[in-house]
Order: structure tokens, then sequence, then C-alpha cells
């Protein structure tokens, strides 16, 4: 490889450094041509983006963003792939959905928002973290719910009370 493109490699890596907040370090080699295809494809489908990297200019792109991503250091070993999404959970439950037929990619480690996950033990851990969107639709649903109990048990007792205010009514006659 030619001194030009290994530096458009690590333009390229990072500027996606630089912009993104999630990212996954995996271990996709012994996997075969088919095998990596099909990755490919799920990957494509889910919106993530699938690069197969040498260590050297991955940590050379993360020297020079403006992120710290030292604890990632210690994983740039062997062959690497950096899977790049919008989501931080996606890329863990296509990995599980994968690792169904297949006993790779592994996760080496990945960057979500400032904090990182080290290891495959961790890909549960990933896989149950709560995109932005899903935050914010539990969040609307915690709100609604006490608003919901209140107009409902003033529907519910709406014909009790007319009933006693009748009563009462009629009492005073």
């Amino acid at each position: 490889m030619k001194k030009e493109e290994k530096y458009q490699i690590i333009e390229s890596l990072t500027e996606k450094l630089k912009n993104g907040d999630f990212f996954y370090l995996t271990d996709t080699s012994d996997l075969n041509v088919e095998t990596i295809n099909k990755l490919r494809r799920l990957c494509f489908r889910r919106n993530v983006s699938l690069q197969v990297v040498k260590n050297t200019l991955l940590r050379k792109a993360m020297e020079k963003s403006e992120k710290d991503f030292e604890p990632l250091y210690n994983v740039l070993k062997g062959a690497t792939s950096i899977m790049f999404a919008d989501t931080g959970n996606v890329p863990a439950r296509l990995i599980k959905e994968f690792r169904k037929t297949s006993p790779k990619p592994i996760v080496k480690g990945a960057y979500i928002q400032e904090a990182f996950f080290i290891g495959d033990n961790q890909l549960e851990a990933l896989s149950n973290i709560k995109s932005k969107e899903e935050l914010l639709g539990d969040l609307i649903g915690l709100l609604q719910s006490p608003a919901k109990n209140v107009i409902s048990a003033l529907q519910s007792g709406g014909s009790i009370l007319a009933g006693v205010v009748k009563t009462l009514s009629e009492k005073e006659n």
C-alpha cells in the first residue's frame, strides 16, 4: 500500500471517529468469503458500516481524532474490523443474530458515547443498551401514565359521582 493510500485511509477513519458516537471493533478473521458477504449484507440492511482495517492505521486515526480512545489501543491486535452505526445497540444485536450461524464476529471492544466496553463478554450488555428513541419512548410512556390514571379514575368515577350528587339533591327536597 502506498503512502498516499494510507494517508487517505487515516483521514477517512479520523473523520468517522470524530463524527461518530458508536463503533465496534471486531475480529472477523477465519470467515470465508461467503460468510463475510452475508455479514456485509446484514450490516448494510441494518445501516451499519463494516470496514476491515489495519491496526496501525486505525490507531493513527484514533490518535489524530479529537477523542481519547486509549482504552481501545490494547485490543488492536490481530485482524480487526470496525463497525460504525447510528445507534449503540444495533451492531451488538446484529452480532448476536449472526453468531447463531457463525462463531464470529467476536467483539474486541466498543465505543458508545464516551464509554468503553472491552471484550466479547460485554456483548449482552451492549445489546441491552437502549437507543435515544427507545429512551424517549419510555420517558413519554412514564409521563403519560399518571395522566392516564387520573383520566381513567375520573371517567369511571364520574357515574358514581353523578349518582351521589343526584341522591344528595333529592334528599334536600
